[in-house]
């Protein structure tokens, strides 16, 4: 599905294998999707023997507490029989927010006109930081204006970026 994440892949036999991340995609988007709801993105964070797995899910009516419910119980069962995490874990399930995160490059296109925040992992063009209206997607690269300035951001680049909230 292209999710922003830090990718681990490792060969055995020769072959890649899947990340973590990816795995926990292939394992829980059919939950999701069980409940008639989008698997928006997927952050999974390890810090010692405790990981965090923070499913952002999404539905065309928006979601509520009962749909959270329902996908964290169902998606706990399987993590408990599939068991893909080795130790403890916390797994959180939310919409995305009024500052969704932004993972795709089908998700960028889908808020071209928008107000984003993006966070790059290295220096692009002398800085790490934009904000600015999210022009569209060209290629695999996210255009954004700033300060009547156009920057092509790889998304490969792109650590974390999220629509700026209006109120």
């Amino acid at each position: 599905m292209g999710f922003l994440a830090h990718f681990l892949y490792l060969k055995y036999g020769g072959e890649p294998m899947a990340s973590k991340h990816d795995r926990l995609v292939d394992l829980l988007t059919p939950v999701v999707e069980s409940f008639d709801c989008e698997l928006w993105g997927l952050e999974y964070f390890s810090q010692g023997r405790q990981s965090t797995v923070r499913l952002y899910i999404d539905r065309p009516d928006g979601v509520g507490l009962t749909h959270c419910e329902q996908v964290s119980r169902q998606a706990s069962s399987v993590m408990d029989v599939e068991d893909p995490i080795a130790g403890e874990y916390t797994l959180e399930v939310s919409s995305p927010g009024v500052d969704r995160p932004l993972y795709t490059l089908a998700q960028f296109a889908r808020y071209k006109g928008e107000q984003v925040s993006i966070r790059l992992r290295s220096a692009f063009d002398g800085r790490r930081k934009f904000t600015g209206q999210l022009s569209g997607v060209e290629d695999e690269d996210v255009l954004v204006v700033v300060d009547d300035n156009e920057y092509l951001l790889p998304i490969d680049l792109i650590e974390k970026a999220n629509i700026v909230p209006r109120f």
